[in-house]
Protein backbone atom coordinates (compact mmCIF):
# COMPACT_ATOMS: atom_id res chain seq x y z
CA UNK A 1 0.00 0.00 0.00
CA UNK A 2 1.34 3.34 -0.80
CA UNK A 3 1.25 6.51 1.94
CA UNK A 4 4.37 7.27 4.02
CA UNK A 5 2.23 7.35 7.50
CA UNK A 6 4.11 6.05 10.17
CA UNK A 7 3.57 2.21 9.33
CA UNK A 8 5.85 0.35 11.97
CA UNK A 9 6.79 -3.37 10.84
CA UNK A 10 5.35 -5.55 13.08
CA UNK A 11 2.85 -3.13 15.49
CA UNK A 12 -0.70 -2.17 14.89
CA UNK A 13 -1.28 1.15 13.44
CA UNK A 14 -2.91 4.21 14.28
CA UNK A 15 -6.52 5.70 14.13
CA UNK A 16 -6.27 9.53 13.83
CA UNK A 17 -9.84 11.40 13.94
CA UNK A 18 -9.30 14.19 12.33
CA UNK A 19 -11.88 17.58 12.43
CA UNK A 20 -12.26 19.40 9.08
CA UNK A 21 -14.19 22.53 8.45
CA UNK A 22 -17.50 23.11 8.82
CA UNK A 23 -17.80 26.32 6.78
CA UNK A 24 -14.30 27.90 5.48
CA UNK A 25 -11.40 26.00 3.75
CA UNK A 26 -8.67 28.03 5.57
CA UNK A 27 -10.44 26.78 9.61
CA UNK A 28 -8.68 23.47 9.10
CA UNK A 29 -6.49 22.83 11.58
CA UNK A 30 -2.90 22.77 9.79
CA UNK A 31 -1.68 19.36 10.51
CA UNK A 32 -4.81 17.76 8.44
CA UNK A 33 -2.76 18.51 5.36
CA UNK A 34 0.19 16.71 6.89
CA UNK A 35 -1.90 14.36 7.79
CA UNK A 36 -4.38 13.55 4.27
CA UNK A 37 -0.68 13.70 2.72
CA UNK A 38 0.99 11.22 4.64
CA UNK A 39 -1.82 8.30 5.92
CA UNK A 40 -1.66 4.82 5.01
CA UNK A 41 -5.63 4.68 4.38
CA UNK A 42 -7.83 8.09 4.24
CA UNK A 43 -11.39 6.90 5.52
CA UNK A 44 -13.99 9.35 4.25
CA UNK A 45 -17.40 10.38 4.71
CA UNK A 46 -18.08 11.67 1.28
CA UNK A 47 -14.89 11.17 -1.30
CA UNK A 48 -15.92 13.92 -3.61
CA UNK A 49 -16.23 16.65 -0.21
CA UNK A 50 -12.63 15.10 0.30
CA UNK A 51 -11.81 15.75 -3.12
CA UNK A 52 -13.00 19.28 -2.73
CA UNK A 53 -11.12 19.71 0.55
CA UNK A 54 -7.52 18.92 -0.62
CA UNK A 55 -7.96 20.75 -3.56
CA UNK A 56 -8.89 23.63 -1.83
CA UNK A 57 -5.57 23.13 1.38
CA UNK A 58 -3.39 21.90 -2.50
CA UNK A 59 -2.99 18.56 -0.81
CA UNK A 60 -2.10 15.35 -2.73
CA UNK A 61 -3.21 12.33 -1.03
CA UNK A 62 -0.75 9.33 -1.69
CA UNK A 63 -2.83 6.70 0.41
CA UNK A 64 -5.78 4.94 -0.55
CA UNK A 65 -9.33 6.49 0.22
CA UNK A 66 -12.35 4.78 0.82
CA UNK A 67 -15.94 5.70 1.80
CA UNK A 68 -16.76 5.47 5.46
CA UNK A 69 -20.31 6.50 5.85
CA UNK A 70 -23.80 5.34 7.68
CA UNK A 71 -24.49 3.19 4.88
CA UNK A 72 -21.49 1.23 5.02
CA UNK A 73 -20.06 2.48 8.52
CA UNK A 74 -21.07 -1.49 9.75
CA UNK A 75 -19.24 -3.50 6.83
CA UNK A 76 -16.27 -1.26 6.41
CA UNK A 77 -15.41 -1.01 9.98
CA UNK A 78 -13.83 -4.32 10.04
CA UNK A 79 -12.10 -3.76 6.69
CA UNK A 80 -10.44 -0.73 8.73
CA UNK A 81 -9.66 -2.38 12.23
CA UNK A 82 -7.55 -5.23 9.98
CA UNK A 83 -5.41 -2.54 8.02
CA UNK A 84 -5.09 -0.76 11.40
CA UNK A 85 -3.91 -4.04 12.99
CA UNK A 86 -1.38 -4.94 10.04
CA UNK A 87 0.37 -1.56 10.80
CA UNK A 88 -1.17 1.51 8.52
CA UNK A 89 -1.91 4.72 9.61
CA UNK A 90 -5.43 5.21 8.93
CA UNK A 91 -7.00 8.79 8.89
CA UNK A 92 -11.10 9.15 9.47
CA UNK A 93 -12.43 12.42 8.33
CA UNK A 94 -15.61 13.13 7.97
CA UNK A 95 -17.68 15.86 5.65
CA UNK A 96 -17.73 19.09 8.48
CA UNK A 97 -16.26 18.98 12.54
CA UNK A 98 -15.23 15.84 14.40
CA UNK A 99 -16.04 12.20 13.52
CA UNK A 100 -18.34 10.80 15.60
CA UNK A 101 -20.07 13.32 16.86
CA UNK A 102 -23.39 13.11 14.56
CA UNK A 103 -21.39 11.44 12.43
CA UNK A 104 -19.36 8.35 11.50
CA UNK A 105 -16.54 6.91 13.66
CA UNK A 106 -18.26 5.83 17.24
CA UNK A 107 -17.97 2.47 15.74
CA UNK A 108 -14.34 2.50 14.32
CA UNK A 109 -12.95 3.98 17.39
CA UNK A 110 -14.66 1.00 19.74
CA UNK A 111 -13.26 -1.34 17.68
CA UNK A 112 -10.12 0.17 17.93
CA UNK A 113 -9.67 1.14 21.46
CA UNK A 114 -11.14 -3.03 22.10
CA UNK A 115 -8.31 -4.37 19.83
CA UNK A 116 -5.90 -1.93 21.62
CA UNK A 117 -4.74 0.25 18.94
CA UNK A 118 -3.64 3.68 19.38
CA UNK A 119 -6.76 6.39 18.66
CA UNK A 120 -5.87 9.98 18.26
CA UNK A 121 -7.32 13.06 16.90
CA UNK A 122 -6.52 16.52 15.38
CA UNK A 123 -8.81 18.79 17.21
CA UNK A 124 -10.39 21.49 14.95
CA UNK A 125 -13.67 23.00 13.79
CA UNK A 126 -16.62 22.18 15.93
CA UNK A 127 -20.19 23.22 15.46
CA UNK A 128 -21.31 22.27 19.18
CA UNK A 129 -18.45 24.32 20.69
CA UNK A 130 -18.85 27.53 18.17
CA UNK A 131 -22.78 27.20 18.82
CA UNK A 132 -22.35 27.59 22.35
CA UNK A 133 -19.96 29.94 22.29
CA UNK A 134 -21.65 32.35 20.66
CA UNK A 135 -25.40 31.71 21.94
CA UNK A 136 -25.17 34.04 24.61
CA UNK A 137 -26.26 31.32 27.03
CA UNK A 138 -24.70 29.70 30.25
CA UNK A 139 -21.39 27.61 28.86
CA UNK A 140 -20.13 26.33 32.07
CA UNK A 141 -22.36 23.27 32.20
CA UNK A 142 -23.61 22.12 29.11
CA UNK A 143 -24.80 18.62 27.11
CA UNK A 144 -25.21 17.59 23.41
CA UNK A 145 -28.06 16.46 22.27
CA UNK A 146 -27.40 15.57 18.64
CA UNK A 147 -30.48 15.37 16.10
CA UNK A 148 -34.29 15.42 18.10
CA UNK A 149 -36.33 12.57 16.91
CA UNK A 150 -38.18 13.02 13.38
CA UNK A 151 -41.33 11.77 14.62
CA UNK A 152 -44.05 14.09 16.90
CA UNK A 153 -44.77 11.30 19.16
CA UNK A 154 -40.91 10.13 19.72
CA UNK A 155 -39.72 13.81 19.82
CA UNK A 156 -42.20 14.91 22.43
CA UNK A 157 -41.22 11.78 25.12
CA UNK A 158 -37.12 13.12 24.53
CA UNK A 159 -37.70 16.39 25.60
CA UNK A 160 -40.08 15.45 28.33
CA UNK A 161 -36.90 13.33 29.48
CA UNK A 162 -35.07 17.02 29.21
CA UNK A 163 -37.45 19.22 31.28
CA UNK A 164 -35.51 19.68 34.23
CA UNK A 165 -32.29 19.87 32.60
CA UNK A 166 -30.26 22.30 33.83
CA UNK A 167 -27.79 22.52 31.27
CA UNK A 168 -27.79 24.64 28.66
CA UNK A 169 -28.52 21.72 25.80
CA UNK A 170 -26.95 21.94 22.11
CA UNK A 171 -29.09 19.93 19.15
CA UNK A 172 -28.34 19.76 15.56
CA UNK A 173 -31.55 20.22 13.20
CA UNK A 174 -32.06 19.80 9.61
CA UNK A 175 -33.55 23.58 7.86
CA UNK A 176 -36.90 22.12 7.19
CA UNK A 177 -37.44 20.80 10.28
CA UNK A 178 -36.80 23.60 12.28
CA UNK A 179 -39.85 25.60 12.84
CA UNK A 180 -41.26 22.30 13.97
CA UNK A 181 -38.36 21.47 16.23
CA UNK A 182 -38.55 24.77 18.12
CA UNK A 183 -42.05 24.60 18.20
CA UNK A 184 -41.80 21.20 19.95
CA UNK A 185 -39.19 23.16 22.20
CA UNK A 186 -41.54 25.52 23.30
CA UNK A 187 -43.94 23.46 24.17
CA UNK A 188 -42.00 20.86 26.39
CA UNK A 189 -39.64 23.84 28.01
CA UNK A 190 -42.24 26.97 27.92
CA UNK A 191 -42.41 29.87 25.33
CA UNK A 192 -40.39 32.24 27.46
CA UNK A 193 -37.35 29.22 27.73
CA UNK A 194 -34.02 31.48 26.24
CA UNK A 195 -32.31 29.95 22.72
CA UNK A 196 -30.29 30.93 19.96
CA UNK A 197 -30.62 29.49 16.53
CA UNK A 198 -27.32 29.53 14.79
CA UNK A 199 -27.21 28.73 11.01
CA UNK A 200 -24.76 28.56 8.71
CA UNK A 201 -21.83 29.06 11.30
CA UNK A 202 -18.37 30.16 9.89
CA UNK A 203 -19.70 30.66 6.07
CA UNK A 204 -20.20 34.11 4.67
CA UNK A 205 -23.93 33.77 5.29
CA UNK A 206 -23.86 32.75 9.17
CA UNK A 207 -26.70 34.01 11.13
CA UNK A 208 -27.50 34.21 14.89
CA UNK A 209 -31.06 34.56 16.24
CA UNK A 210 -30.99 34.52 20.02
CA UNK A 211 -34.61 35.01 22.08
CA UNK A 212 -36.97 33.44 23.73
CA UNK A 213 -38.45 29.96 22.00
CA UNK A 214 -42.27 31.23 20.92
CA UNK A 215 -40.24 34.36 19.13
CA UNK A 216 -37.65 32.22 17.37
CA UNK A 217 -41.02 30.11 16.15
CA UNK A 218 -42.33 33.24 15.16
CA UNK A 219 -39.23 34.00 12.94
CA UNK A 220 -38.71 30.49 11.68
CA UNK A 221 -42.00 30.35 9.70
CA UNK A 222 -40.48 32.12 7.18
CA UNK A 223 -38.02 29.49 6.34
CA UNK A 224 -34.75 28.83 7.39
CA UNK A 225 -32.00 27.22 5.19
CA UNK A 226 -28.07 26.20 5.68
CA UNK A 227 -26.74 24.20 8.57
CA UNK A 228 -28.79 24.75 11.90
CA UNK A 229 -27.47 24.45 15.70
CA UNK A 230 -29.43 25.40 18.36
CA UNK A 231 -28.96 25.66 21.94
CA UNK A 232 -31.46 26.39 24.44
CA UNK A 233 -30.96 27.21 28.05
CA UNK A 234 -31.39 24.80 30.80
CA UNK A 235 -34.07 24.64 33.17
CA UNK A 236 -34.23 26.98 36.11
CA UNK A 237 -33.27 25.19 39.68
CA UNK A 238 -36.30 24.43 41.36
CA UNK A 239 -36.92 26.51 43.84
CA UNK A 240 -35.40 25.31 47.78
CA UNK A 241 -38.71 24.21 49.76
CA UNK A 242 -38.58 24.70 53.59
CA UNK A 243 -39.03 21.90 56.33
CA UNK A 244 -41.32 23.85 58.49
CA UNK A 245 -44.82 21.55 58.39
CA UNK A 246 -46.84 24.33 56.84
CA UNK A 247 -44.51 24.53 53.28
CA UNK A 248 -44.52 21.01 53.08
CA UNK A 249 -47.94 20.33 52.82
CA UNK A 250 -48.22 23.36 50.41
CA UNK A 251 -45.47 21.86 48.02
CA UNK A 252 -47.29 18.46 48.25
CA UNK A 253 -50.55 20.37 47.35
CA UNK A 254 -49.29 22.09 44.64
CA UNK A 255 -47.78 18.24 43.28
CA UNK A 256 -50.94 17.08 43.90
CA UNK A 257 -52.37 20.43 41.89
CA UNK A 258 -50.48 18.93 38.57
CA UNK A 259 -51.30 15.44 38.73
CA UNK A 260 -49.25 13.95 41.12
CA UNK A 261 -50.52 11.12 43.24
CA UNK A 262 -50.35 11.86 47.01
CA UNK A 263 -47.96 9.11 47.61
CA UNK A 264 -45.19 10.00 44.81
CA UNK A 265 -46.16 13.56 45.71
CA UNK A 266 -45.03 13.30 49.52
CA UNK A 267 -41.89 11.46 48.24
CA UNK A 268 -40.75 14.24 45.87
CA UNK A 269 -41.36 16.55 48.61
CA UNK A 270 -39.44 14.55 51.23
CA UNK A 271 -36.45 14.62 48.13
CA UNK A 272 -36.45 18.00 47.48
CA UNK A 273 -36.53 18.86 51.45
CA UNK A 274 -34.28 16.79 52.58
CA UNK A 275 -36.21 15.77 55.50
CA UNK A 276 -37.65 12.15 56.27
CA UNK A 277 -40.42 10.74 54.16
CA UNK A 278 -43.03 10.39 57.66
CA UNK A 279 -42.41 13.88 58.23
CA UNK A 280 -44.23 15.30 55.04
CA UNK A 281 -46.59 12.37 55.63
CA UNK A 282 -47.49 13.71 59.04
CA UNK A 283 -47.57 17.67 57.76
CA UNK A 284 -50.33 16.25 55.10
CA UNK A 285 -52.32 14.19 57.44
CA UNK A 286 -51.90 15.74 60.97
CA UNK A 287 -52.23 19.33 60.52
CA UNK A 288 -54.21 20.18 63.45
CA UNK A 289 -50.70 19.12 65.31
CA UNK A 290 -48.37 21.93 63.75
CA UNK A 291 -47.37 24.17 66.40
Amino acid sequence: MSGTGGRTSGAAGTLVLAATPIGRPEDAPPRLATELATADVVAAEDTRRLKRLTTDLGVTITGRVVSYFEGNESGRTPQLLEMLLAGDRVLLVTDAGMPSVSDPGYRLVAAAVEAEVHVTAVPGPSAVLTALAVSGLPVDRFCFEGFLPRKAGERARRLAGLADEQRTMVFFEAPHRTQAALAALAEAFGADRPAAVCRELTKTHEEVRRGPLAELVEWAGEGVRGEVTLVVAGAAPAAAIGSAPAELRAAVAEREAAGTPRKAAILEVAQAAGVPKREVYDAVHKPQEDS
